[in-house]
């Protein structure tokens, strides 16, 4: 098998249905996804132990879910025969996790810097682009048909890898670190 076929060398590629500008907005939103992607296997790396072996168990199956995403972001929507893989399922186990984890950290009221560990580092970083891949998706959905799953997956996902890093952080013993120019921005559904 050869890594390279030269099909690409003009500036196109190739999606599912056609092909497209490889600056083309599907292209850069499934891009980013795998952006995201990558930088969760990295943080996953630095996820040695019993600690946090839920975390790391979560963290594969979501890898496999955002090549999910980027499948179903790939196919042109009008030409796609079959089911989707990105599903509601998929979503609402990102909710189940997230209100978990809100529960094990410690409250929180104001923004925190993103940081602590290194694992936490790493998933701020993936919490960005996967803001960056949704926006990318809220554009790209404005000139074409998709999955609109998709782009709730990505919204919950930012939320989740928010989550999952202050838990590393607490359970690391790593305090988070508030903006310190912050107002409280986060209250209680008590208060």
């Amino acid at each position: 098998m050869n890594l390279y076929t030269r099909s690409g060398d003009k500036g196109k590629t190739s999606i599912i249905g056609g092909r497209v500008d490889k600056d083309d907005l599907r292209v850069q939103a499934y891009g980013t996804i795998d952006e995201v992607n990558a930088f969760i296997g990295q943080a996953m790396t630095k996820l040695t132990g019993k600690d946090f072996q839920d975390i790391y168990l979560e963290l594969e199956k979501i890898q496999h879910e955002l090549f999910d995403c980027g499948s179903d972001l790939a196919v042109v929507y009008e030409k796609q025969k079959g089911e989707f893989k990105t599903t509601e399922e998929m979503v609402l186990f990102l909710e189940e996790r997230i209100d978990q984890y809100v529960k094990e950290a410690p409250p929180l009221q104001r923004f925190i810097l993103p940081g602590g560990t290194e694992a936490a580092s790493l998933i701020h970083i993936a919490r960005t682009i996967a803001r960056r891949a949704e926006r990318l998706i809220v554009s790209l959905q404005k000139e074409a048909k998709i999955h609109e799953v998709v782009l709730k997956y990505m919204n919950r996902l930012s939320d989740y890898l928010f989550a999952v890093a202050r838990v590393i952080n607490f359970r690391s013993g790593k305090k988070d670190i508030e903006y310190e120019r912050s107002a409280i921005v986060f209250r209680s559904k008590n208060q």
